[in-house]
Parts: structure tokens; C-alpha cells; sequence
């Protein structure tokens, strides 16, 4: 793994110094981690991490179409979100933009976390995760990663444990 030497979290980027925030808040022993490369995408994250890519928790934000709402689809880097499961589970779905993404969660893609959002999202974190004792997740910056059991996600984020994927 390639980190970045520790500096102030001053130093830092907003959005990874609000999860480190919200992570030290909620007791989390494991405070994030400043990749010396971004991790976009799951398998950069996990090239970076020298982990296998459904180790990584990609954030996928979709707009729910009845009220706008931000909906933080949490699953294993390695699978793809079915949009119908999700649908059926909060309501029809729109394609979220990086606009609508920034604006809600606080976040750019590639850096969207699942905790320490501007406006709490509608979350569902997809039950593949579980075949990991550790999982990676993006702590606000497409630099920031932090490790978390995924029982730890549940507990950090109160988001009911769904099957979400194809």
C-alpha cells in the first residue's frame, strides 16, 4: 500500500478531514488513510491497497425521481448495482450527475463516502460486502480510503443490509 507520510489534518482535503471527523465521533479505531495515487475507481483503489477489487465498498448515488433524494447504493467493488432491486426497495430511479452527487453528499465521485454526508442520503449497503472480514470504503477525497468490518459500515451508518446487486 502507498500512503502518503502523516500530516496535519489541516492539511487535508475538506471532505476527508469531515469522515475522519465523523469516524474519530463514532469511536471507528482505524482513522482514514491518503493514498499517494486516486482511487476513482474499485480497482485502483484496490491496485493501491493490494487488495482483491470486492474488498473495495464503491459508493454508487442514484436520484430518487419521486422527491430528489440521494440514494447511496454501498456494494463490493466486483458487482453491479441492479437498479430494479433498488427501485423496488426506495422508488423509481434517476441517473445522478456529478452536480446533483457534490451537492448532496458533500463528496465528487470517486471520493464518495458512506459516512458524513451534507444531506443524509436514502442507504442501502448490499449484503456481498459480508464475504469480507475488511472492506475499503472512500473517505471524501479519491485519495481517502479507510478500512471497516462490514458490520462496523451497518453500525457507522444505520443503513439496512440489502440484496442490491446483479
Amino acid at each position: 500500500m502507498s500512503v502518503v507520510a502523516p500530516a496535519d489534518l489541516s492539511e487535508r482535503p475538506e471532505g476527508f478531514q469531515r469522515v475522519a471527523r465523523a469516524l474519530a465521533q463514532a469511536g471507528h479505531p482505524q482513522p482514514p488513510v491518503f493514498l499517494e495515487v486516486a482511487a476513482r475507481t474499485a480497482q485502483e483503489a484496490a491496485d493501491a491497497l493490494g487488495i482483491v477489487v470486492g474488498q473495495i465498498a464503491k459508493s454508487i448515488v442514484f436520484r430518487r425521481q419521486a422527491d430528489d433524494a440521494a440514494v447511496l447504493v454501498v456494494t463490493s467493488g466486483d458487482k453491479r448495482v441492479d437498479e430494479r432491486k433498488v427501485a423496488a426497495l426506495v422508488g423509481s430511479l434517476a441517473r445522478a450527475d456529478a452536480r446533483f452527487v457534490k451537492e448532496r453528499t458533500g463528496f465528487s465521485i470517486g471520493g464518495v463516502s458512506p459516512v458524513a454526508h451534507l444531506q443524509p442520503p436514502v442507504m442501502l449497503i448490499d449484503r456481498e460486502l459480508f464475504r469480507f472480514d475488511v472492506v475499503w470504503a472512500a473517505a471524501g477525497h479519491p485519495n481517502g480510503v479507510f478500512p471497516v468490518a462490514p458490520q462496523q459500515l451497518v453500525a457507522l451508518t444505520g443503513a439496512p443490509v440489502e440484496d442490491v446487486v446483479l
